[in-house]
C-alpha cells in the first residue's frame, strides 16, 4: 500500500524520538496519519510532512481505527485514558509503551472496560531503524485484532504476533534485554581479562563474536532438554563446567580484575550440583534460574 487513498488511517499519540519515528514510517508508507502530543510543537515536523494534528486527545483517540500509544510509561497511558471521555468502541489501541507484563495486562483490562480493543507491544529497535526490516516489533493480545491491522503495522518493520496473553510482548522484551546484557557483560569480562596482557578490545571483538555465534547454535538443542525436563550430558557435565568456572575466577583474581560475575555463575552451579545435578548438562541450571532470588 503506497497510496493514502488505499492505506488505512492511523493515529500516533506520543511524539518522543520513537513516536516521531513511528509516525514518520506510517506517513512514508502512505497511511493518513493523525498525531497528538501533550507538547503540541513536537508535532510540527510531522505536520509539515503531511500528518494531521489532532486538536484534542479525544479527537486523536477516535480519528482512526488504529491508535498507537508511545508514551513515557504506563502511568502516562492510564492518565491519558482517564482524562478522555471519547467513545472507544471503534478503536483498537496498540500500546508500544515500555513496561512490565503486569502493567500490560492491567492496561488491557482498563482499555476493554472503555470498549476498546487492545494490543500490547514492544519495540526491539532504535528509532533510526523503524520502517525497515531491521526493526522488530512484537505484539500480544487477541489474534483477530492483530490480523485486522497487520498490513498497517507492517509499515513499522518486521512485525510478529506472540500470543493472546497481553503480557507476552513485555516478557519477550525483558527476556531480550537479559540476552543483550548477558552477552555484553561476558564480552566486557573477557576484554578486561585480556587487557591485562596488552590485548585491546578491537583485537578481542572478532573472536568474541565467533564465540557468541557458536554458543547461539547450542540454543535449540538446549531448549529441547529444558522443555523435556531431561538433561543428559551430551557435551559436558555441569560439574566439569563448574571446574572451568573456578579456573576463570582464579585467572581473573590473579590478573587483578573483577570476578563477581563468574563467582555468581559458579554459586548457581554449586547449588545445582549440591542438589544432585552435577552429572547433567548445563541447561539443568534452568532450575536455579526459575527460583526466586535470595
Amino acid at each position: 500500500m503506497n497510496s493514502s487513498e488505499t492505506a488505512s488511517p492511523v493515529t500516533v499519540i506520543g511524539l518522543g524520538l520513537m513516536g516521531r519515528a513511528l509516525a514518520g514510517a506510517f506517513l512514508k508508507a502512505g497511511h493518513p496519519t493523525t498525531v497528538w502530543n501533550r507538547t503540541p510543537a513536537k508535532a510540527d515536523p510531522l505536520v509539515a510532512e503531511g500528518a494531521r494534528r489532532a486538536p484534542t486527545v479525544d479527537d486523536a483517540l477516535t480519528a482512526a481505527p488504529l491508535t498507537v500509544l508511545c508514551l513515557t510509561d504506563y502511568q502516562a497511558v492510564r492518565e491519558l485514558l482517564d482524562a478522555s471521555d471519547a467513545d472507544l468502541g471503534r478503536t483498537t489501541l496498540l500500546n508500544l509503551t515500555s513496561g512490565s507484563s503486569a502493567q500490560a495486562r492491567e492496561a488491557a483490562r482498563r482499555a476493554e472496560r472503555r470498549g476498546a480493543r487492545y494490543l500490547d507491544g514492544a519495540i526491539m529497535a532504535i528509532p533510526s531503524t523503524i520502517g525497515t526490516a531491521d526493526a522488530l516489533v512484537l505484539h500480544s493480545g487477541p489474534r483477530p485484532d492483530f490480523d485486522a491491522h497487520e498490513a498497517t503495522l507492517g509499515a513499522l518493520g518486521t512485525v510478529t504476533h506472540l500470543g493472546e496473553d497481553h503480557g507476552l510482548a513485555s516478557l519477550y522484551d525483558a527476556a531480550g534485554l537479559t540476552m543483550m546484557w548477558s552477552v555484553l557483560n561476558a564480552w566486557l569480562q573477557g576484554t578486561a581479562l585480556l587487557r591485562t596482557a596488552g590485548v585491546d578490545a578491537a583485537a578481542f571483538a572478532p573472536f568474541a563474536r565467533q564465540m557468541a555465534a557458536g554458543v547461539a547454535e547450542w540454543l535449540p538443542g538446549h531448549a529441547e532438554q529444558i522443555d523435556s525436563g531431561s538433561f543428559p550430558a551430551e557435551v559436558s557435565a555441569l560439574e566439569t563446567d563448574a571446574r572451568a568456572m573456578e579456573h576463570l575466577i582464579e585467572e581473573s583474581e590473579a590478573a587483578g580484575i573483577n570476578a563477581e560475575l563468574p563467582r555468581l555463575i559458579r554459586a548457581m552451579a554449586e547449588r545445582a550440583i549440591a542438589a544432585g545435578h552435577g552429572g547433567e548438562q548445563y541447561p539443568v541450571l534452568i532450575e536455579e534460574f526459575a527460583k526466586p532470588g535470595p
